[in-house]
């Protein structure tokens, strides 16, 4: 019986811990950007847009007014 339930709560416990992992990286990486303009410039190129100043500008200023809690 046991053979069953560990692997299945390690499962869950390693998908939970998961998730919680990657919200927190996330999370950083979008304050990350908020602060460093390169970082957006470079994530909208690999989206495929182009950003000049102003847009860049908004997009920061946009991302400034979002409240990221932890």
């Amino acid at each position: 019986m046991w053979d069953y339930i560990i692997p299945i709560v390690t499962l869950l416990v390693g998908a939970v811990g998961g998730f919680f992992a990657g919200v927190y990286y996330l999370r950083k990486q979008i304050e990350n950007m908020q602060n460093n303009p390169e970082m957006l410039a470079q994530m909208a190129k690999k989206m495929g847009y182009n950003m000049n100043k102003q847009q860049m500008q908004k997009a920061q200023q946009m991302m400034k007014k979002q409240k990221f809690r932890r």
